[in-house]
């Protein structure tokens, strides 16, 4: 239980005040926290720790404003999920606690011309059984093509346009990618041997734990323009997926916080948790950690690349029409755990930072680095739910500068995966599921249960903090019809 204070801002911010930890030594703040709560979610702020980790991250060297929270906040490696640090490019440090070990984890939505209504449930059945035959999903998972470590390495460098080279979607599908899908700081030196024999062998596989595959429709529109301009309308199918850079950034993570955890001693930084281990921005150490991950959240992209040509295909398969007749286009691509070089106006002043964003969504407002016909509106923001639940496509706001236009990236965990595990049956969830019209099928009905809609906040109240807040502002509400769990 959490005893520390939570001074209420507003309706939907509370903040951690600096002098919380008292002026000692390596215990002291830099800065303030906030987390972006509403009074509703206070006692399970209380009964998690991860409040404490955002008073934690406020002691990193060259922190740039607060240390900022989402609604979907908790407890994580070093940074609380839903954590989000800004350190100053030219005296800050970089952390890996604040990406986390599923580097680039993200979220990509497709949209397609067909109308929910017009399929029935035999149909989504076919089409999420043909998915599942052609997407590997599950612990493990190996995907349908290995590539040789020569073709890995070039898909850490090159990202998604990779597989568009090679014949895994098309090329409009960059323009609308965050980053088009290519982080340009990749440098594959820096990868092991071990995180590139891990990488082979699962480039286009879904992977488990809450990555998903699911088909979805439309069933709440909130802002009619946006939606247009995104190509979304009430009772359309649209297909969201869920996934990252499976061992490969895992791997990637875990051999450089070892790096780090010496840089530690080495750079001289005194930390209230260990698993904050961070080094100077400029280091060799701090260098070779952003070109490795940069690496990791190439994998990721065209990962979800790979995995969107596949789920066309299986369209097509089942439904008899080309993927291009079926309107089957990329809205968006956004990433959840990554580090970027961003520039952001911090007390009246444009600086260059790196913006550390651990279970948060990037969410430009209008005329920033963006395609070119989502400027008028601000980029789209995806926020998916989990099974049974419904997901979420927002739009980025000017307002959000405020968080280092950052928003939440999911609903957020109240229950491990063990608790949920004793607690319910995956079969059972299945049929529940079932009965309200969600076809689901599992890699393993373990992993069902530990997914639980039960086992996470209800993300209608918590992207109803993150629209609240201005952080961003709601477009559509999609729910589940039938859904793949790794």
């Amino acid at each position: 239980m959490w005893q520390g204070p939570l001074n209420k801002i507003d309706e939907y911010r509370y903040e951690i005040p600096q002098d919380y930890k008292g002026e000692k030594g390596f215990l002291r703040m830099r800065t303030s926290g906030m987390i972006y709560i509403n009074d509703s979610m206070i006692s399970t702020i209380r009964k998690d720790n991860a409040a404490e980790q955002v008073a934690n991250v406020t002691s990193l060297p060259g922190i740039v404003g607060k240390s900022l929270a989402m609604p979907d906040i908790h407890w994580g490696y070093g940074f609380p999920i839903g954590g989000v640090a800004a350190t100053s490019f030219e005296n800050g440090v970089i952390s890996p606690g604040g990406v986390g070990f599923d580097i680039n984890c993200g979220v990509r939505l497709v949209r397609t011309h067909i109308e929910a209504a017009h399929l029935e449930s035999k149909k989504i059945r076919e089409l999420v059984d043909q998915m599942f035959i052609n997407i590997p999903s599950g612990l493990g998972s190996k995907a349908r093509i290995r590539l040789t470590k020569n073709q890995l390495e070039e898909v850490l460098e090159l990202g998604a346009k990779w597989g568009v080279e090679n014949g895994y979607g098309w090329e409009k599908d960059l323009d609308v990618l965050e980053e088009n899908g290519c982080l340009s700081s990749a440098d594959t030196t820096h990868v092991s041997q071990k995180a590139l024999e891990r990488g082979k062998e699962q480039v286009g596989s879904l992977g488990a734990g809450n990555h998903f595959l699911e088909i979805q429709k439309v069933d709440q529109i909130f802002d009619e323009t946006a939606a247009k301009l995104f190509g979304v309308h009430k009772g359309q199918l649209v297909i969201m997926i869920h996934t990252g850079s499976r061992g490969c950034g895992h791997q990637i993570c875990t051999d450089h916080l070892k790096v780090f955890e010496k840089a530690v001693k080495k750079y001289g930084i005194n930390l209230p948790d260990r698993q904050l281990a961070c080094s100077p921005a400029g280091t060799p150490e701090a260098d070779a950690y952003f070109s490795a991950m940069s690496c990791a959240a190439n994998f990721a992209w065209c990962n979800r690349q790979m995995i969107v040509h596949w789920v066309r295909q299986s369209f097509e398969k089942v439904l008899g029409e080309t993927a291009e007749d079926l309107g089957m286009e990329i809205v968006y691509d956004v990433c959840h755990n990554i580090a970027k070089v961003e520039e952001h106006i911090i007390m009246g002043k444009k600086q260059k930072v790196y913006v550390h964003r651990k279970g948060a969504t990037r969410s430009f407002g209008p005329r920033r680095q963006i395609p070119q016909k989502y400027k008028k509106i601000g980029q789209p923001v995806l926020i998916p739910g989990d099974m049974g639940t419904a997901s979420y496509l927002l739009h980025g706001t000017d307002k959000a500068e405020e968080s280092f236009s950052s928003t939440c990236h999911g609903a957020g965990r109240i229950m491990s995966r063990t608790k949920a595990r004793s607690q319910w049956h995956g079969e059972k969830i299945g049929q529940d599921l079932s009965r309200k019209g969600i076809y689901v099928h599992p890699a393993s009905w373990k992993v069902v249960a530990e997914e639980s809609p039960d086992a996470y906040k209800n993300v209608d109240s918590v992207v109803d903090v993150a629209h609240g807040a201005g952080l961003s502002l709601k477009v559509a509400r999609m729910i589940p019809l039938g859904v793949i769990k790794g």
